[in-house]
């Protein structure tokens, strides 16, 4: 009986791994533009641990240490990503300091070698935690650069997500185990109540200014609103008055006039605001961030 359940034991733990496995693709953000070599340094040391390997960017346009964009970014877009895809994101104004630098493997399957200084907020929410690890530096690092202090993105993450991504290395191999905590960035989460829907503005779509919000499509159908019908809509940053007007409420753009302002459900299927071929943002110097707060009421 004690063998049959080793057996069974053994054939669980292999079917986790093998659901979590690497699959050789590396995808890269950051907040350091593509004006110099940093980006292609840091592929270079990925390409330098495993020439076979599959590098993608999100993004590389974050502004200079927003943290916070970092993080939706990851929400943005890692759930488009198959099991086993390793992420590396850098916004780490903290660098050479002694914040941890990790590798979070979601509860998805999704693996996110980063910082822990608050990058980690929403993918944690929205995926889970399945375990993290801290990166071990003594083994985990790229050669020769122990006396490189302010380049840990090149010299540990993309050296450390290599390794991950080509099985060089294994999960546990990563470093020591942590508790199942990140470091959370504070933020106006959505609700509802009696007949208004409060949240934030996480990001911008930046392209076109539409300012889009955390507020899920079935917040807003709480409300009861139908299409051509309006809302009033409500934006301030730190309790200071930014927006307040009522604005139609719409499918598609094309069924608001152009230029007027509108509302609609992004692709994430969140609520959002724009002005029809305008930009939302520039008009009513309406920005992103944690410190936003957006009120919706018939």
């Amino acid at each position: 009986m004690r063998i049959i359940y080793g057996f069974v034991l053994s054939l669980l733990l292999i079917t986790q791994q093998l659901a979590h496995a690497q699959n050789g693709i590396v995808v890269f953000q950051s907040d350091f533009g593509l004006k110099d070599g940093a980006v292609s340094a840091m592929k270079g040391v990925a390409l330098g641990v495993s020439p076979t390997l599959k590098l993608f960017d999100l993004t590389h346009e974050i502004p200079a240490y927003n943290i916070w964009e970092a993080a939706y970014r990851l929400y943005q877009t890692a759930t488009y990503y198959p099991k086993g895809t390793v992420f590396v994101s850098v916004c780490d104004p903290g660098v050479g300091t002694e914040r941890h630098s990790v590798v979070l493997l979601t509860k998805s399957g999704h693996y996110i070698v980063t910082p822990d200084n608050g990058t980690l907020t929403l993918i944690a929410e929205q995926l889970g935690i399945q375990q993290i690890r801290q990166i071990n530096e003594a083994i985990n690092r790229r050669k020769n650069s122990n006396e490189s202090y302010t380049f840990h993105g090149r010299d540990v993450y993309a050296y450390t997500a290599a390794r991950l991504a080509s099985r060089t290395i294994t999960f546990e191999q990563v470093g020591p185990k942590l508790p199942n905590e990140v470091v959370r960035l504070p933020y106006q989460k959505a609700e509802y109540k009696s007949g208004v829907v409060k949240g934030t503005i996480p990001i911008l779509d930046i392209q076109y200014g539409n300012v889009w919000t955390n507020i899920p499509k079935a917040m807003i159908e709480q409300l009861g609103v139908k299409p051509g019908e309006m809302l009033r809509v409500q934006i301030s940053q730190n309790d200071k008055s930014l927006y307040d007007k009522p604005v139609r409420w719409v499918n598609t753009f094309g069924e608001a006039p152009v230029g007027d302002d509108m509302a609609y459900i992004n692709s994430l299927m969140d609520f959002s605001v724009a002005v029809n071929q305008g930009n939302f943002s520039e008009k009513y110097k309406v920005f992103s961030g944690a410190d936003w707060t957006i009120v919706v009421s018939k």
